[in-house]
């Protein structure tokens, strides 16, 4: 009974945005308004069916709950605007390059083992770092640059693309310190559209993690975000149709952090903790595959952008990728080298965390379910809110100061036992 009046509920959900999206899909406004049978349709199936996604249960629904998921579906719904479609050329192009991508990456015996894709880069020397000082949200801060240093291979698709965006080949992070030094350290990295440290210091709870629990925080900006931005919108081409930049673009970040990770060690850092959310979150995940850390917490975690892609992308985008086999299998074994659940972490069992929300139309529920089962089903604090709702969860910033808590050493050098809540 319960399938089958879900069932209606989705029948009638296509019926509504078919006709919405025809006749208002081409104002941004208008498309916002998909939103509400969107909202509609998961909150209603959701009651019926005691779930947010498969194994996800779902909370207790309010209007404030209804009211976050209608935020990301009207963010989501806005931002595909048909100015941002893919033109018909571009889908040949496209396919070409993940399917040249792909023999390459077989041929190199990269998709069998994807560790061997990442080259490890040099160490990051204290006299190559670029200093200034800044101030921002009433707070000072240190900006370092340096060169980056990360090409893609000769003869691997996209790259020179890839290489053409020129205030990428600078990376930078910026710095808060205790003046306690040594201690401990936490690498934040923030999502997508974001970089600059306005938007990051408010993004990462720097005010938590450098005010209240006494680490020194870096904040990467991540390839094309921030003052690396090629284009109006920050990070615009990171993640776009263009799937060969997501994949070069996700290899420079931890390229980039990997070298950033190496000049904080050298200040003597006790400990280093690993924190991102959304996109970070999946850079993070990724660069804990790669590297040793003391503590890693994905927040809002995304994991497979080839699913997202094909979740998010209109009927008609989604249709002609699958016709022109980018989607069905060359982009998810292209992603492959660059996926993180094609990595063992290497961060201690019980130093990863995660939380994600009930409510996540952008990044979704399964997302965070299929890292917590890779990672080993680690401590994850759900909280009922969309993708941008953990800013103002008072569970997610007790659960962080926990988490976060339990990787401090203490003066003896031991970790503080601080058991995050469950």
């Amino acid at each position: 009974m319960g399938q089958s009046v879900a069932s209606r509920i989705n029948g009638g959900y296509r019926t509504v945005t078919t006709f919405v999206t025809k006749f208002l899909g081409r104002r941004a406004l208008a498309r916002a308004t998909l939103a509400i049978p969107r909202t509609l349709r998961f909150v209603g199936t959701s009651a019926l069916t005691g779930e947010v996604s498969e194994s996800v249960g779902a909370p207790a629904l309010s209007l404030g709950f209804a009211a976050g998921v209608a935020m990301d579906e009207a963010l989501l719904a806005v931002a595909m605007t048909p100015s941002r479609y893919p033109r018909r050329a571009d889908y040949a192009r496209v396919a070409e390059e993940l399917g040249e991508a792909r023999g390459m990456y077989s041929r190199r015996g990269w998709l069998s083992r994807p560790a061997s894709y990442h080259r490890v880069p040099p160490p990051l020397a204290d006299d190559e770092v670029e200093r200034r000082r800044g101030w921002a949200t009433g707070q000072s801060y240190e900006r370092i640059s340096w060169d980056s240093l990360f090409a893609p291979r000769a003869g691997e698709p996209g790259g020179e693309r890839w290489m053409a965006y020129e205030p990428n080949r600078r990376a930078t992070a910026t710095l808060l310190r205790t003046g306690r030094e040594p201690g401990p350290w936490v690498i934040g990295v923030h999502g997508f559209c974001m970089g600059f440290p306005f938007m990051d210091f408010v993004g990462l709870q720097t005010a938590l993690v450098h005010r209240r629990l006494g680490y020194n925080v870096a904040l990467p900006a991540l390839p094309l975000h921030g003052p690396r931005k090629v284009t109006r919108i920050s990070g615009e081409p990171f993640l776009s149709f263009d799937l060969m930049n997501t994949v070069h673009g996700l290899a420079q970040s931890v390229w980039d952090i990997r070298r950033l990770l190496s000049w904080v060690r050298a200040q003597g850092a006790t400990s280093v903790a690993l924190y991102g959310v959304s996109l970070g979150a999946y850079v993070v995940t990724l660069l804990a595959g790669l590297e040793a850390a003391d503590a890693a917490i994905a927040g809002i975690p995304v994991i497979d952008f080839p699913h997202l892609f094909h979740e998010h992308s209109p009927v008609h985008i989604r249709a002609r990728s699958i016709e022109h086999r980018i989607l069905g299998g060359t982009a998810e074994d292209v992603f492959t080298v660059v996926s993180p659940l094609s990595f063992a972490p290497k961060v201690p069992a019980n130093r990863r965390y995660l939380y994600a929300g009930y409510g996540d139309r952008l990044a979704f529920p399964d997302q965070a379910m299929r890292l917590w089962e890779h990672w080993e089903k680690p401590v994850i604090r759900w909280y009922a809110g969309n993708h941008v709702g953990y800013l103002w969860s008072r569970q997610v910033n007790e659960f962080l100061e926990a988490s976060l808590g339990a990787s401090v050493p203490s003066s003896g050098g031991e970790a503080v036992s601080l058991a995050p809540g469950a």
